[in-house]
């Protein structure tokens, strides 16, 4: 009988002991999204050798190990665009180059990646002498906007997820 008092004390005691020295563990730090700078002209001259850049800083220092992609279309065909790698020069500039050989709107994401986390911002571009009174916006052309196309995609499968709790209910009900 003693046994089983001594063993109903002493094991809840034991058990109290050991889970005091659990230490508090560090929050996990989260990095910051990378503020990047387009550094590409606005409008450029055709035929000619444009340097693609963009400066990228994560809090406040120069990121020298991101990866940078830019993303070169013209206005209206997204889908015949072209993904060129940037190369870091220095102090957190990556540079890439191409040739515009039309009047044209172009667009450019400079898809950046450091430490693991992604931003992309856009530039427009305007190469040459284009009529703009023939070139939507890029925003307007709906069915060229991966962004959009993943909207109606997630708006289609929501459409089908309520006709899919109907048929649920119709046949709850029979």
């Amino acid at each position: 009988m003693k046994r089983w008092l001594f063993a109903l004390i002493a094991v809840p005691t034991l058990l109290v002991g050991c889970g005091e020295k659990k230490e508090a563990l560090p929050e996990p730090e989260v990095p910051q999204i990378p503020d990047v700078e387009i550094l590409t002209p606005k409008e450029v001259s055709l035929n000619e050798t444009i340097e693609l850049a963009a400066h990228v800083e994560q809090g406040g220092q120069n990121v020298d190990d991101a990866v940078v992609e830019f993303e070169v279309w013209e206005s209206g065909k997204r889908d015949e665009g072209q993904m060129i790698n940037g190369k870091l020069e220095k102090d957190g500039v990556y540079k890439a180059s191409t040739t515009f050989d039309h009047d044209g709107v172009y667009y450019m994401y400079a898809h950046t990646t450091a430490n693991g986390v992604h931003n992309m911002p856009k530039q427009q571009i305007i190469a040459g002498s284009p009529d703009m009174t023939q070139v939507l916006p890029e925003d307007e052309k709906s069915n060229n906007s991966m962004d959009n196309n993943m909207m109606n995609h997630s708006n289609n499968s929501s459409d089908n997820t309520e006709h899919d709790d109907e048929k649920k209910d119709e046949k709850n009900h029979h």
